[in-house]
């Protein structure tokens, strides 16, 4: 509530949120949008812990979480970043990697017997359901999967503890279009299956346009745009477009941006 940061100070502070009131409510879905700086990845960074707001609070399942370090929330948010490779253990196979996220998931307390045969089972029943032959890979160091397998395993880990809130951190954009295409199969069955409450950064807006049940539009820190119910059934990119021409037209753009940003995003 009330959230602002700013980074740097003097003639080059930079304002990354600017007073933001954001709710998002139990089982909801919510898809952000902006231009790059726009505040995405900043306030996600402030809901997981690893930026304290400079003023503000920060409420996750009605507790006050905004003093606690990232690592204190671990066992209510799960979070999957851009890079394949940040949410994984590289040298470590996908069965240890699954063990790992099971014992963060548990506050730090050791995983008892963490890798028997019945836990192996367990694990090879949830991927198999995700159709990414994963669950013939249990011994596989992560180093050794593609993109989007990585990817995928980094979206089990987060959610296999059912955290209170999922963050997704632009986790397409850096693989190839079919691989994005599986992640974020995976990721919609996994959220659906779990009702997992959501919150998702993307560039794309395709992905805008047909995920979640809410679609959130940021610029210089602000939310100036929420799209939910029947605006959000009937949203199409065209839509998203012309909301950043909006922008551009009350001068909160200029021309060149307003441009840049329909290359990006067409």
């Amino acid at each position: 509530m009330g959230v602002h940061h700013t980074f740097g100070g003097g003639a080059d502070a930079a304002v990354a949120l600017n007073n933001v009131d954001f709710t998002v409510d139990a089982g909801d879905f919510v898809v952000v949008v902006g231009p790059n700086g726009s505040g995405k990845s900043t306030l996600l960074d402030v809901i997981a812990g690893s930026v304290v707001p400079d003023r503000g609070s920060v409420y996750i399942a009605g507790r006050d979480v905004t003093r606690w370090p990232a690592h204190t929330r671990a066992g209510l948010v799960g979070r999957v970043f851009q890079n394949p490779f940040t949410g994984t253990a590289p040298h470590l196979t996908v069965a240890e990697n699954l063990a790992l996220a099971v014992r963060r998931g548990m506050n730090g307390r050791w995983l008892h017997r963490a890798l028997d045969p019945r836990t192996r089972q367990i694990l090879a029943n949830r991927l198999e359901s995700l159709g990414m032959r994963l669950e013939d890979r249990l011994d596989t160091p992560a180093e050794a999967l593609s993109g989007g397998q990585r990817q995928v395993l980094a979206a089990v880990m987060a959610t296999l503890v059912r955290p209170k809130l999922l963050l997704l951190d632009e986790s397409t954009a850096a693989l190839d279009p079919r691989s994005a295409e599986q992640v974020i199969r995976v990721t919609r069955e996994i959220v659906l299956r779990d009702r997992l409450t959501t919150l998702m950064v993307t560039h794309s807006m395709q992905q805008a346009s047909r995920l979640g049940n809410r679609v959130v539009m940021m610029h210089e820190g602000r939310i100036v745009h929420d799209f939910g119910g029947v605006r959000r059934e009937r949203l199409k990119v065209q839509e998203l477009l012309d909301r950043f021409d909006e922008l551009r037209n009350t001068d909160l753009l200029d021309d060149s941006a307003a441009e840049l940003l329909r290359r990006q995003y067409v």
